[in-house]
C-alpha cells in the first residue's frame, strides 16, 4: 500500500547506505515522510460560522462539530464523522499490528505482575496495596498491627466489572476503622459518584452521593462524610458538604460555598488531623479558611483573602499552622503562626524567599517539618527539626524526581520519600530524621530485565533566542552517537506550573533500545526553574513556551544529538497546545508529532464562558471576552486559528469523547481543518476514544495498549517496522 514511507521500499543493503549517508550529512538529509493511507481520507463538512469580538469576526467552518446538547453527544453527522476517523486510524494501524504488538509485549514484560506498595501503618493497621497477577487494577489491603490476618478492603477490579473505563477518585476509613468510603468514575467525565460500606459486615449503605468531585474524607465521630459537590451538567465544584450518614444527599449541610465561578474549590486534612483546610483560588490567588475538625458546625477561621492576592498553601501540626506563600518572594517563603494567632501580619516567617531556592511543598510532623524544594532547578528534600539545626536529604543522584510519598502518620520519625531519575527506576526511601540515615524500601522490578549500566542520562542548557538557558534532560543508551544520525524524541508541557521531572519511564526503554534518544523540554510555563519560570510562559509571555521549544530542538541539532528533521515529538492536553503551535512555527524539524488530548482551539474556548473550565482559565490565558488585545494575542498563537495552506509532518492526534477538560471537538476541530488546509500528502490521523475522557484506557494494561500504538505511529514514521 501506498501509504508506507519510501523507508519500507528500500532494501537492506540499501537502507544501510541510506543511514549511512544520514550520518555523514545529517544536515543535508532530506527523510521520508510517512504518506497518507489509499483509502479515502476522512472529510468533515463545512458550515459557515462567525462571531463577532470588538469589531472583529472569528470564522470557524468546523464550529459544528460541538453537540449544542454536549456533555450529551447524540448528534449523528458528529458520531458520523469521528467514526469515520476512528476507521481511518484502524487502517493506518492493521499492517503495523505486529509492531503494536510487539511493544505492548515488551512492555507488559518489564511489568512486575505481583507488584506490591511498601506497607504504611495508619491507626492501629498496617496497610498495603498490590496487583493480582493479570488484573489491570490495584486490590487494597489491611491488617491489625496485632493480627496476621490480612482484609481485603477494597478491589478496584470487581469495581470495574462491567465499565469500559474506570478510575479510583479516592477512598477514606473512619477513625474507628469500621467504615470505607471511596469514589469513582466510569465513564471519564470526571464526575464522582461514592459508596459507603461496612467493614464488619462488608455490606453498603444506604447512602450514595453524586456528582462528587473526588475527594473523601470523614469526620472525626464517623458519623459524617466531608466531599465537594460539582454542579449538575457543570465540571465546577459548588461546594464543600457534609453528609450525614442515613440521610438524603439534597439535606446535606454545606461547608462553603464559591460564587465566582473562575475560582475552583477543594479541601484536605492537615497533617495533624485537628482540622479540615478550605481552599478555594484560581492560577493566580488562593483563599484558606479551616474548620476545627472537632466541631465542623463552628464557622470557618479565615488565614487569608483572596484580595490579599497571594497564593497558599497550609498545615497543621504541634499548635501552629505552617504557611507555603508567595506573598513576599516569587519562590515563596514558609512562615507560621500559633493556631490562635492567624491573622496574617500575625505570620511569623521560618525561611525567607529565596533567588535559587523554590519552595513547593511541606508536611508538618510531631517532630519536625519537611519541605519539598528545588534549588537552581534540583529536587531536593530539607528537614526542619523541632530543635536543632535543619538539613538537606543526601539522595543518590543530583538530577532526579524527589518527592514526599505517603506519610500518614504525624507521629512518625521517617519521612517516606518518592525517588526516580531517567536512568533509576521508581524507588521508595525512608530518612529516619533522627540517625539521619537514608534506607531504600523498594526499587521498581523489571521482570524482563533491566541494566542501568547500559543507559545514560544528562542535563544541558539550550540558550532561546531572548537569552534564557533552557534546561533539557536527556537519556540515552550507551553507545548513542552525537552526529546527527540518531533519531530522538522530545516532551514537553510547559503550563500551569506543572514542571516536568526527571522521571524513569519502562515504555521508554523500547525507543531508547531502538536507538532514539529521549529529552524532555522543561519551556517556560513550567516551574521547573522556579516560579518566575511559570509566570515567564503564561498569558501575554505564552509564547516563551513555544519559542523555547523549537530553540531546544535547534540546539539538539546543533550539538548533534539528531538531525533537522529526525525529531518525534509529543505533548498532551496544554503540551498538545505546545505541539500544535510548534507545528505551525517549524513544521520542517519534526519527523512525526503526537498530539494527546491537544488544547488547540484556545481562542474559541477561552471565549465560551458557557464551558465549565473556562472561566477559571482566563487566570491562565487571559479573558479576551474583556480585552481586544487579549483576543488579539490569544488569536495570533492559538494552533487552530493559525493552520496555513503548508507541508506538515505526519500528525497522530487522540481525544476522548468525554472529556471535561479538553474537550473531544478541539482535536476533531484540529483534524479536520488540518485535513483540509495543508498541502502535503503526510499522514494525518486521528484516535477517538468513544468510552473514555482526558485520560485516555485506564488500568495498567490498558494504558500500555494506547502507548504501543503512539510509539509505533512514531516508529513508523522513522522507518523502523
Amino acid at each position: 500500500m501506498s501509504f508506507y514511507s519510501p523507508f519500507f521500499m528500500l532494501g537492506v543493503a540499501a537502507m544501510t547506505t541510506l543511514l549511512s549517508a544520514c550520518s555523514s550529512e545529517p544536515e543535508n538529509k532530506i527523510f521520508p515522510r510517512l504518506q497518507q493511507l489509499e483509502v479515502p481520507q476522512p472529510k468533515a463538512n463545512t458550515q459557515a460560522y462567525m462571531a463577532q469580538h470588538h469589531g472583529l469576526t472569528l470564522s470557524d467552518d468546523y464550529h459544528w462539530l460541538r453537540d449544542q446538547d454536549y456533555p450529551q453527544v447524540n448528534d449523528k453527522p458528529i458520531l458520523d464523522y469521528l467514526k469515520a476517523e476512528n476507521d481511518y486510524y484502524a487502517s493506518f494501524l492493521a499492517p503495523h499490528q505486529k509492531l503494536v504488538d510487539t511493544l505492548f509485549e515488551e512492555f507488559k514484560g518489564r511489568v512486575n505482575e505481583t507488584e506490591t506498595s511498601v506497607p504504611w501503618i495508619k491507626n492501629g493497621y498496617e496497610y498495603r496495596w498490590y496487583f493480582q497477577p493479570g488484573k489491570e487494577y490495584r486490590t487494597w489491603a489491611r491488617r491489625k498491627l496485632d493480627s496476621d490476618i490480612e482484609q481485603v478492603y477494597l478491589d478496584e477490579n470487581l469495581l470495574a466489572e462491567g465499565h469500559e473505563y474506570f478510575t479510583l477518585g479516592d477512598w477514606d476509613i473512619s477513625p474507628d476503622n469500621s467504615l470505607l468510603a471511596y469514589s469513582m468514575d466510569t465513564d471519564g467525565s470526571e464526575r464522582n459518584i461514592v459508596k459507603i460500606k461496612s467493614l464488619t459486615t462488608n455490606e453498603y449503605l444506604v447512602d450514595e452521593l453524586a456528582d462528587v468531585s473526588g475527594s473523601v474524607l470523614f469526620s472525626q465521630d464517623n458519623q459524617s462524610l466531608i466531599y465537594a459537590l460539582l454542579e449538575k451538567d457543570v465540571w465546577r465544584t459548588s461546594s464543600v458538604n457534609v453528609h450525614s450518614l442515613g440521610t438524603e444527599q439534597n439535606t446535606d449541610k454545606v461547608l462553603v460555598k464559591e460564587l465566582d465561578e473562575t475560582f475552583s474549590l477543594g479541601f484536605y486534612l492537615t497533617s495533624s488531623e485537628q482540622y479540615l483546610v478550605l481552599t478555594t483560588g484560581n492560577a493566580d490567588r488562593t483563599e484558606i479558611s479551616v474548620v476545627s475538625m472537632a466541631d465542623l458546625a463552628q464557622a470557618p477561621k479565615m488565614l487569608n483573602t483572596r484580595e490579599q492576592n497571594f497564593k497558599l498553601d497550609v498545615d497543621h501540626g504541634n499548635g501552629h499552622f505552617y504557611m507555603l506563600t508567595n506573598d513576599t518572594h516569587v519562590n515563596f517563603r514558609i512562615a507560621k503562626s500559633k493556631e490562635n494567632q492567624v491573622q496574617y501580619d500575625q505570620w511569623q516567617t521560618v525561611f525567607a524567599g529565596s533567588n535559587t531556592r523554590y519552595f513547593k511543598s511541606l508536611q508538618v510532623f510531631k517532630g519536625f517539618v519537611a519541605i519539598g524544594q528545588s534549588i537552581q532547578g534540583l529536587e531536593s528534600i530539607s528537614i526542619l527539626p523541632n530543635l536543632g539545626k535543619g538539613h538537606e536529604i543526601v539522595l543518590p543522584e543530583k538530577v532526579a524526581s524527589v518527592s514526599l510519598s505517603a506519610n500518614p502518620e504525624f507521629s512518625q520519625k521517617h519521612v517516606r520519600i518518592r525517588y526516580e531519575s531517567m536512568i533509576t527506576p521508581d524507588s521508595i526511601f525512608d530518612y529516619d530524621v533522627p540517625n539521619e540515615t537514608l534506607n531504600l524500601r523498594k526499587t521498581k522490578i523489571i521482570p524482563s530485565g533491566y541494566d542501568k549500566n547500559q543507559y545514560t542520562t544528562e542535563r544541558i542548557m539550550a540558550e532561546a533566542r531572548d537569552g534564557v538557558k533552557v534546561p533539557i534532560s536527556i537519556v540515552t543508551k550507551k553507545g548513542f552517537k552525537k552526529d546527527g544520525s540518531q533519531p530522538l524524541y522530545l516532551y514537553a508541557y510547559g503550563a500551569y506550573a506543572f514542571g516536568l521531572e526527571p522521571n524513569f519511564s519502562t515504555t521508554r526503554l523500547s525507543l531508547l533500545d531502538r536507538g532514539f534518544a529521549y529529552a524532555y523540554a522543561h519551556v517556560r510555563g513550567g516551574d521547573e526553574m522556579g516560579y518566575q519560570w511559570y509566570l515567564d510562559g503564561k498569558l501575554d509571555k505564552r509564547n516563551n513556551a513555544f519559542n523555547d521549544f523549537v530553540d531546544v530542538a535547534q540546539h539538539l541539532i546543533e550539538q548533534g544529538y539528531v538531525a533537522k528533521g529526525n525529531i518525534s515529538i509529543e505533548g498532551g492536553s496544554a503540551g498538545g497546545e505546545l505541539m500544535g503551535a510548534v507545528v505551525n512555527q517549524a513544521p520542517e524539524l519534526w519527523r512525526s508529532v503526537n498530539l494527546a488530548v491537544p488544547f488547540v482551539d484556545v481562542l474559541n474556548t477561552i471565549l465560551d464562558e458557557t464551558l465549565p473550565l473556562t472561566p477559571p482559565e482566563w487566570s491562565e490565558w487571559g479573558n479576551p471576552l474583556i480585552s481586544k488585545d487579549v483576543f488579539e494575542f490569544i488569536q495570533s498563537y492559538s494552533p487552530y486559528d493559525n493552520i496555513q495552506a503548508k507541508e506538515y509532518p505526519p500528525m497522530l492526534v487522540t481525544g476522548g469523547l468525554n472529556d471535561p477538560r479538553v474537550t473531544y471537538w478541539e482535536p476533531a476541530k484540529w483534524t479536520a481543518k488540518m485535513r483540509a488546509t495543508k498541502t502535503d500528502k503526510n499522514l494525518l490521523v486521528m484516535r477517538m476514544n468513544m468510552g473514555a475522557g482526558h485520560f485516555s484506557n485506564t488500568g495498567r494494561y490498558g494504558r500500555l495498549k494506547d502507548i504501543a500504538e503512539e510509539y509505533a505511529f512514531a516508529l513508523i514514521a522513522h522507518g523502523i517496522n
